[in-house]
Order: C-alpha cells, then structure tokens, then sequence
C-alpha cells in the first residue's frame, strides 16, 4: 500500500470512529439518570423495548438516529428526536418498529419528532411493513406547537396515515407503555389492536390537571386512564399487561401468526462476500475530495464476488452503470465516475461531473432496469451538471431533463447512499431526497448543498461586499479575510453529513462497511410490495 492510501486510511477510520462516539453518546437518550429513572418505575427503556421484542441476534437497521442532532439547544435538545425508529425483525417478520424516548423530555413531540414518526410510516407504506408502535409519550411539546400542529405534514398526519394503512391491508399494532395522551391517543387506538401495561400505561384524550380545569371533576389518571378502565370499563384497549415484558411477548405471538405476503419476486441467489477486501474502501477513498479516483473499485468492494457487469463501459465515462449481487439480491448501480476520463474524440471530462453522454447513458439504463424488475443502488459523488457554451449547446438541460425524468418515474425501489460530493441538480439527478429513494444513508464522507463550501462562500462575500457597497461603505484586505472566514465556517457546518441527518435529509451516517446490509434490508423490505408498471412520460429526444 502506498503513502497515499495509508493517508486516505487514517482519515476516513478516523471519521467513523467519531460516528460510532456519536452514535453511543446519541443512543443514550436523555442520559444514564433519566435511564434510571425509567427502570425505577419498572419500564425499559425504548432501546430495551426493541432489542427485547426482534428476534435474538437478528440485524435492527435503525432509521434516523441523528435527527434532532444540534437542534433545539434552548429547550436542552432532542437527542433522535425523542422516538427511535427502524426496520428490524419480530418472530421472522420484517416489521417497521417505532418506539418513544420518554427519557427524553418524557418523550414529547418536537417537529423533528412528527417528522421522523411520519418517515418511519412513509417507510412501511412504501414496503408494506408491519408497524409496531411502543407508545410511550407526553404529547406534543406545548412552547412549539405552532412548528407541530396544524400543517400538513405536522402531528396530525400521523393518523390519517394510520386510517390509510388501515384500509391498504398493512397490520398495525401499538402497545401503551406509558403516557398516550390528547391527540396522541388517537394513534394507538387506531390500530389494528392495541394493548397496555398496568400501571405504567395510560391514556385519555385530557389528563386529571385539564379535567379538573375544564369541567371541575377531581380524578386521578389512572382511574381516568387506565389499564383497568380501558380494558375492563371503555374496552379502549384490548388487554392489560403485568409488565412491559409480558406486553412485548404478546406482540411476539401475534406476529408468529400473521399470514404471509405477496413477494415482488425480486431475483436473489446465495450471497456471497466481495472478492476484494472491503475495508479497502477506507484508503481507496481520498482525503482530498478534489482528487479523482477510481469509482468502479470502491463498488468491487461492495458488491458479491466483486463481479461488476458494467453497461455502456466505454461511452458516457463520468457515470458507471452496471448490474451485481448485494448479499444475493441482483440490483443496477449508478454511480458517479470519479476519475478524469478520456473521451473517444480525445476530450478529457472531469470526474464527478455529468456529462450529455453520461446523462443519455444512465437514464437508458434506469429504463433497463425497471424493464427487468432490478433493484436501483445510486452511489453519489456529484458536482453536478456540466456547464459552459459547449454544454449548452450540445443539449446538457435536455439530457439531464432524460435522466431525472427516467429516474424520477422509475417504479423499482431505488436506494441512495451520498460517499462524497452531493452538489446542486447532481443530487436530484442522483436520486436524491426529494426522489423518494426507499433508503437514503450518507457515508462520514459526504457533504450536501447546493455547491461546495468555498466556491458558495467566495459567491456569499461577494454579495455581501456589493452590498456594502451599495450603501457606501469598503472593507480592507483584512476585513474581507475575516468575513471570508466566518460565512466559510458557517457553510461548512451545513455541509456536514451529521446536519444532513438532523434534519431528515438522509435516514443516517454510516460506516461505509455497513452499506451491504443497508441494501440487503432495504430490498427484503421493498419486497413486500408489488411493483407498478414503469411509464416513463415524455422524453424529448
């Protein structure tokens, strides 16, 4: 290995040994105290919830740990948002599993919250999942309710969702175990069966403190809201539950006798692990990020047997196509070709750019893919389009329009993940968020805007220094530098691939290793659902 890779190595190790410090303090909720605090009421926590509900040594693909992550800080955070969610395992079945925090402000609703809930039912809606809810929840954190409330992708659409899945088959079951109150008690109870743990559980439209307020009645909760009102008296619930344990193993039974489902019938043969060593992909990937590399070896280390079949391998160079096994599922990739490449008519194209002919390429192979039922894998290290006189004339709006139209209406499931660069219309055409990939993760590598720090922040002062400008003031060398400085800071810091995922714009950071059991999860999940018939719209040619 040279000096170069070993260099690459050590940086990239040293990212995802900071994600991985990231990801144990973040799992931690509201922190070691509040943790207590629940096992002194005799509850587990929701982390505890879940490893004791799937099945023993299956694989949990956690969705969104990060949400939340920096945000909120005057209201002393939301680690994860306050509620974990993921795809995960229950008696063989692949279930979609959302569980409250309540060490975390005792589990209320943030708006990073409702979006995270509303992500993990998008998810079984898509897949056909199973959903498990583990209620657990003070309601909607009041001092943010008009960020929560009333939109329409607020709290409330979190039950109209529940009516919807309803109706399209998907089972839906919710144990309460804890605080289900107001709005909030709408969503276990329209489940397909809801079950609570004595004692600990509750759930009422108002509590005793509003009832007493609104109409002058003096009761407690839990003659108000309880186990035994609600399965004895209200019926509310369907069965009451000694401890959470018992609750969970009754989950347990009733997914050991749901029927099975109908398969899109995605092609899969015995996995195999790649050929060349995966943790290669620590020094394949260059510190630099304006260094070019070699995009075709980083997918030889994660695809089965390193066996690529590469589509159109000498035209369109700046993005690879092709067909591969990941953990036995066929799938196509879409990648963005890094190194600089040598055109037939001797033109040399930049790396991570998208050119006319890569653009015609990939969206024929978008086509191919939906035509033959194949899985879409897009790994993104984009720049964008290209631009300039000779772009523009040969057609660059038109062949980016085939590619995102292609793309966009494709009826596969597509899965995202962000290695690098992930800049302006790059990331739309790359399938980014808005394109509804099933899964979308980024690697520590990546970053995520419009364009790159430097070049937005020398756009940012020059705005800034026009304007002043304007008004009739000048700033000195020194001047500019500091300000240079200030917006660079501040533009880096959303570049990053952790503000990404606070955010919900990626379902995580991972390291690059776990991207195989991403796919592998991701595709067993999509193919619960049937795939539409592909139509492609119009494509001007």
């Amino acid at each position: 290995m040279d000096l170069e890779f070993n260099k690459n190595e050590d940086q990239l190790k040293q990212l995802c040994f900071q994600l991985k410090t990231k990801a144990k303090k973040t799992m931690l909720g509201g922190g070691e105290k509040k943790i207590d605090e629940q096992h002194q009421k005799g509850k587990l926590t929701a982390r505890e919830r879940i490893e004791y509900l799937t099945d023993k040594g299956s694989e949990f693909l956690e969705v969104a740990l990060f949400a939340g992550d920096g945000m909120y800080k005057e209201q002393g955070g939301c680690p994860s948002g306050g509620v974990i969610t993921g795809i995960g395992f229950v008696k063989g079945r692949q279930c979609v599993i959302v569980a409250n925090d309540a060490t975390v402000k005792a589990g209320a609703w943030f708006p990073i919250t409702a979006k995270k809930n509303l992500r993990a039912q998008e998810i079984a809606i898509e897949n056909r999942l199973p959903i498990i809810y583990l209620v657990d929840s003070a309601g909607v954190f009041l001092p943010m309710q008009d960020e929560i409330f009333p939109d329409k992708e607020h709290f409330g659409r979190q039950f109209r969702n529940n009516a919807k899945m309803s109706s399209m088959g998907i089972v839906q079951v919710a144990a309460i175990m804890g605080s289900c109150v107001a709005g909030g008690a709408y969503l276990p109870i329209m489940s397909d069966e809801a079950m609570i743990v004595d004692k600990t559980g509750s759930i009422f439209l108002a509590g005793s403190y509003l009832v007493k307020a609104a109409i002058g009645e003096e009761i407690d909760n839990e003659t108000l809201g309880g186990a035994t009102t609600h399965c004895e008296i209200s019926g509310v619930t369907d069965n009451k539950f000694p401890n959470d344990q018992a609750c969970l193993d009754h989950i347990r039974d009733l997914f050991d006798k749901i029927g099975d489902y109908e398969k899109a019938g995605f092609n899969r043969e015995n996995p195999s692990l790649p050929k060349e060593k995966q943790e290669e992909i620590y020094g394949l990937l260059p510190a630099d990020r304006t260094k070019p590399y070699d995009m075709v070896e980083i997918i030889k280390r994660l695809v089965d047997g390193s066996e690529f079949d590469e589509y159109k391998a000498l035209y369109g160079k700046t993005i690879v196509c092709g067909f591969a096994r990941i953990d036995g599922w066929a799938v196509g990739i879409v990648a963005n070709q890094r190194k600089v490449v040598k055109t037939k008519k001797g033109e040399m194209q930049m790396g991570g750019v998208i050119y006319s002919d890569a653009a015609d390429k990939a969206a024929r192979f978008i086509m191919n893919c939906n035509q033959r039922k194949v899985p879409l894998i897009f790994l993104q290290d984009v720049s964008g389009f290209m631009v300039g006189s000779k772009a523009e004339h040969g057609g660059i709006i038109k062949d980016g329009a085939k590619m995102v139209n292609a793309m966009a209406n494709s009826t596969v499931p597509k899965f995202t993940f962000i290695i690098g660069n992930s800049y302006g219309a790059g990331n739309y055409a790359m399938c980014g968020k808005a394109y509804d990939p099933r899964l979308i993760y980024a690697w520590p590598t990546a970053q995520i805007a419009v364009m790159s720090g430097n070049s937005a922040a020398k756009t940012l002062l020059q705005i800034k220094v026009s304007s002043m400008k304007a008004q009739g003031k000048t700033l000195t060398k020194e001047e500019e530098d500091v300000l240079l400085k200030e917006i660079t800071d501040r533009y880096n810091e959303q570049l990053s691939p952790y503000y990404a995922a606070s955010r919900l714009w990626v379902d995580g950071v991972i390291d690059p290793l776990d991207t195989r059991k991403v796919v592998s999860m991701g595709i067993e999940a999509a193919n619960h659902a049937e795939v539409e018939k592909f139509n492609v719209g119009v494509i001007q040619t």
